[in-house]
């Protein structure tokens, strides 16, 4: 889990720009796609001098962008669209929580995409950042991945809604596929839950109560990240009184009100699921404590049926000169039947109390 961490000594202007992210050795890519409700046009491997050429402003343009590592890059994307330093900082700096930012003239919104990791508890964390300006959006991914695939199907294949509409809707789709990873993410963990569930009934392993924190973290974790996402999208409400604010149609917040609905969904989910994990860890725990008495119950119910026993062999083996059962012929076959018979009435005496 990446924890945001003070340097002593940095000497980082405030609007200077770094990328935090792990994905330093990502090549940075660009992709741009131009459509309306007429046609489409799909762009690879070209300049930022050319997007003079290729970006239609009468159309939708998406440019998506793949590895943040090339600062100089980043920079001429910055100039070439006049996007502020600390909003570039913003992308680049992948400790930041969720945020949404917006002015007269553009909407800032980014967001932690995270999945499961294959063979391994831990989760995988991206951090996609989007800034919506009119007829124009810029999605910035730390790396190459599919979540967005079937959207540029979408496009190609002429979706009705979503070439006939603008790039704020384009938004909504992209924020709908980063959220869908919540849900993949959300079921992966109830899985594991299930298995935790069976094993705190039926093991004592101290490797439950691991496996029982790990998940407890990553429900944390994700917690930390839909909780300013669903306070973002509350928030879109506000922008729809805001006369300045021309980037979204009106008829488009409805849509966001969808995604602010998924967030409390998946905040319900979450915190049943850690309910459970607590009910879990209790499981365990009584378990435990349970077979703790049942085994300090065995010894005591030994430990008394031996005391009388050893108080008898301690009386005989004091071997004082008159013990006169010392010199019976058959004196210790009769103590033997003696402590025979005594242990057996005090094991019936504790089975007729039930104490075992």
């Amino acid at each position: 889990m990446r924890k945001i961490k003070y340097r002593k000594g940095r000497k980082v202007q405030p609007n200077g720009l770094e990328y935090t992210g792990i994905h330093k050795n990502k090549v940075s890519e660009m992709q741009l796609f131009v459509y309306d409700s007429v046609g489409f046009s799909e762009y690879a491997d070209f300049e930022i001098n050319d997007l003079n050429r290729l970006v239609d402003f009468t159309k939708n343009n998406w440019l998506n962008i793949h590895g943040l590592n090339n600062l100089e890059l980043i920079k001429a994307i910055g100039t070439h669209f006049s996007i502020d330093n600390y909003v570039l900082s913003d992308v680049l700096n992948t400790s930041r929580r969720t945020k949404l930012e917006e002015t007269h003239d553009r909407l800032f919104f980014n967001i932690k995409s995270i999945l499961p990791t294959e063979h391994s508890d831990n989760l995988s964390v991206e951090q996609i950042s989007f800034l919506l300006k009119d007829g124009l959006l810029i999605s910035f991914q730390e790396k190459r991945s599919d979540f967005f695939s079937h959207i540029r199907d979408r496009i190609r294949q002429n979706s009705v809604i979503l070439r006939t509409k603008k790039n704020d809707y384009l938004l909504y789709t992209l924020l709908d596929a980063v959220m869908e990873n919540f849900y993949i993410t959300i079921e992966n963990e109830e899985d594991r839950l299930e298995e935790i569930m069976i094993l705190s009934k039926t093991s004592s392993n101290p490797i439950i109560l691991e496996q029982i924190e790990k998940h407890r973290d990553n429900f944390n974790f994700l917690k930390r990240a839909i909780l300013p996402l669903r306070d973002s999208l509350y928030d879109i409400k506000s922008i729809k009184d805001d006369n300045t604010f021309n980037v979204m149609q009106s008829d488009s917040f409805v849509f966001f009100a969808r995604l602010h609905q998924k967030t409390l969904e998946l905040l319900e989910q979450i915190d049943s699921d850690m309910g459970l994990l607590e009910s879990a860890s209790n499981f365990f725990f009584t378990t435990q404590s349970h077979k703790m008495n049942e085994i300090m119950k065995t010894l005591t119910i030994v430990s008394a049926i031996f005391i009388p026993l050893t108080f008898i062999v301690g009386v005989y083996g004091m071997n004082f000169a008159n013990m006169p059962e010392l010199h019976y012929q058959n004196g210790y076959f009769y103590v033997l039947l003696l402590m025979l018979a005594i242990g057996i009435a005090m094991v019936v005496y504790f089975k007729k109390r039930r104490w075992f």
